[in-house]
């Protein structure tokens, strides 16, 4: 992945994260506090302004950058979940494979949050997708089963 990709990637990711802050808290609200949509606007909104006219010589800074914004401005345990996953994604080789790069990034989120399969957790729909992914198998049912298996 190149660093244009990366960039593009969390453009992407962005938007969803801002069209969807409400419902995002909505869902945060019954078994957390209801911040969780703003604490990830606000974090994505801060990687923005720091990936925003530079240049990155690698998708790897771009990730590291990512990484210490999502650290350093979302509360919660989302911050260093989602912090955690794109250092892992930075520490990827270039030669990575996006499935071997994600795998990083799941390693990660499994060290600092000691979260299993099978607990209705992120990492229930980062195992399948890198699962499929490796597998040459990744549909868009792949990712949406994926969630849904975390639902309740």
């Amino acid at each position: 992945m190149q660093a244009q990709d990366a960039i593009k990637w969390m453009t992407l990711f962005n938007d969803k994260i801002q069209v969807n802050k409400d419902y995002l808290s909505q869902l945060d609200t019954p078994i957390g506090d209801g911040d969780h949509g703003g604490n990830m606007a606000r974090g994505m909104s801060a990687v923005m302004e720091n990936l925003d006219g530079k240049e990155f010589a690698s998708a790897a800074d771009v990730f590291k950058v990512v990484a210490m914004q999502l650290l350093g401005k979302v509360g919660g345990a989302s911050g260093p979940l989602y912090g955690s996953a794109f250092m892992g994604l930075s520490k990827a080789s270039e030669d990575s494979s996006l499935a071997d790069a994600l795998q990083a990034g799941l390693d990660m989120i499994q060290k600092r949050g000691k979260a299993e399969k099978g607990e209705k957790t992120m990492v229930d729909v980062w195992i399948p997708v890198i699962e499929a992914l490796k597998n040459d198998g990744l549909t868009k049912d792949v990712v949406e089963e994926a969630v849904l298996a975390t639902k309740d």
